[in-house]
């Protein structure tokens, strides 16, 4: 699987975290007799099991599941939830320890321990899913469960961000009596110990939770049920807000609808929350089509790709252009493609051609997904297939597929040139580089870079101050440039659009941009 990764925006000096007193005290919120609050989406689970999904699913493991670490709200770096303290236990960062709170329990009330912990995060590893979060575990050795509260985490090399992939929802704690040992569960149910248990399931139409009295930990319930909505497209979910059959939307707000929402004279009742994000979107080209491979084809698509168009064209400047794999915003971020290749040119690109002896137009065949990132994408494509064949260098042809067939594709390594979409674990300049490289990685398309994977991010996880890795991340990311298997073009923002009657939204994303359901409510009742 993929070679570790992830999380933080400041993992400074982290070594111990300490449960805060005070933290999981139950409070009133919106009550039963006002219903659900109900949450829109555009991105569906791909599986209700942990140790296979490595994707959007993890909104709805956050709200269902419990992880040893989480993040409370207004928090960069993970505090305990499952835990009641969890610590390094040498200055080398190689031996991480945990101890649960006292009496934990599934919302079944089955008894959830060490061993339970340790069940959960070894399964993971036996399971092994090309889609699934073992590359997270890379830097784990083993885990080792020490009486009824106590898990010690024994890893193979020093890796300071490692606290920060315990909070990830892939970490999920599961019950080892209803989840295989070496196989995800099927059964379409969920047996977790979060905030709220989930009382049904449809695939692909909605989820419903109701609160889990059985929860022990930080979160602090501002209502008592949530039901989520799952939509195929932007328009039809904002339709349900306007219409009140929704309360909120979250993810997948196409940009037609941001600049119909800001617009003066939009519904008063609705009300739209903006935010910084760290989503990106990026082109993958496989080293296996023999157009793709070739670095100049690569480059030359690179000097004529005009990301300002797109975020302004399709977009309508709710995005904007990317020109390095890591986004603005975290500590290593640069400019690196911007650098080397300036402003969009068909000259240039001609001349990159010519130097390597491509003088017909060259063919590729772009691929997207069509339920995934949005409703812009097919536009974004399209937009993409204008500019490059406006230049007079490439013939192009667009092809989509839903997006559970369109993984299977690209990780058969079907597509010669695809898009992909990404969502940060952690916000750490580490989880736009580590995922993506290597034998075997996120994108099925293995990319072999000794420099970045043997050296590189090595030294960056032995450092805690992340400030101090900088050097690190500019230099891996240069790398990527220099060989163009990647092009990164835009970095999105975060909007929340929601009934006036629903508060909360601004403090309801953690820092990897995951909806905590429990933040949110109803303003009469709270």
């Amino acid at each position: 699987m993929f070679n570790r990764n992830q999380r933080l925006r400041q993992l400074a000096g982290i070594t111990s975290i300490t449960l805060v007193a005070g933290c999981g005290v139950l409070t009133s919120g919106s009550t039963e007799d006002d219903g659900p609050i109900v949450v829109g989406t555009t991105s569906a689970p791909s599986t209700l099991d942990p140790a296979a999904s490595w994707d959007g699913s993890w909104e709805l493991f956050r709200n269902v599941y419990q992880t040893l670490l989480s993040y409370p709200s207004g928090a960069v770096s993970p505090e305990p939830d499952a835990a009641e303290s969890c610590a390094f236990m040498d200055t080398s960062n190689r031996t991480y320890r945990c101890t649960l709170r006292a009496d934990l329990k599934f919302s079944d009330g089955g008894t959830l321990d060490a061993q339970a912990v340790k069940y959960s995060i070894d399964r993971i590893r036996k399971i092994n899913l090309p889609s699934g979060p073992a590359g997270l575990l890379g830097s784990l050795e083993r885990v080792q469960a020490r009486g009824e509260r106590e898990i010690v985490f024994h890893l193979n090399q020093s890796d300071a961000t490692f606290p920060f992939v315990l909070a990830t929802p892939a970490m999920s704690i599961v019950d080892p009596d209803d989840y295989p040992a070496r196989s995800p569960r099927k059964d379409g149910k969920v047996l977790g110990s979060g905030p709220y248990s989930l009382r049904s399931y449809e695939d692909g139409e909605k989820a419903e939770l109701v609160r889990n009295d059985h929860y022990k930990g930080f979160a602090e319930r501002k209502n008592d049920a949530v039901t989520i909505r799952y939509f195929p497209d932007s328009g039809k979910m904002v339709d349900a807000l306007r219409d009140k059959e929704i309360d909120v939307t979250f993810r997948g707000l196409a940009s037609d609808d941001v600049v119909s929402l800001r617009t003066a004279g939009a519904e008063d009742y609705l009300q739209l929350v903006e935010g910084a994000g760290t989503e990106i979107s990026y082109l993958v080209f496989n080293p296996k089509d023999p157009w793709a491979k070739i670095p100049a084809v690569r480059k030359a698509v690179a000097q004529i790709v005009d990301r300002a168009a797109i975020a302004h064209k399709v977009y309508k400047d709710t995005v904007e252009p990317l020109y390095s794999m890591v986004p603005k915003g975290l500590t290593g971020h640069t400019t690196g493609f911007f650098d080397d290749y300036g402003d969009p040119s068909s000259s240039k690109a001609r001349q990159i051609l010519l130097e390597a002896g491509i003088t017909e137009r060259v063919p590729l065949t772009l691929w997207y997904t069509t339920d995934r990132y949005g409703s812009e994408t097919a536009p974004e494509f399209r937009e993409l297939k204008s500019q490059l064949e406006d230049s007079g260098l490439f013939r192009v042809s667009l092809n989509g597929r839903p997006w559970k067939t369109y993984e299977e594709g690209y990780r058969k390594g079907e597509y010669p040139v695809f898009g992909r979409g990404w969502f940060p674990d952690f916000p750490d300049a580490e989880n736009f580089i580590a995922p993506f490289v290597g034998a075997q990685n996120a994108l099925g398309t293995p990319y072999p870079a000794p420099r970045i994977t043997d050296v590189l991010l090595p030294q960056s996880r032995r450092e805690s101050d992340r400030r101090a890795v900088v050097e690190e991340f500019e230099e891996a990311q240069q790398i990527l440039v220099d060989d163009a298997r990647l092009l990164p073009l835009w970095q999105g923002r975060q909007y929340v659009a929601a009934s006036e009657e629903i508060a909360g939204g601004e403090q309801a994303l953690d820092p990897s941009t995951i909806m905590t359901m429990w933040e949110l409510y109803r303003k009469t009742s709270w």
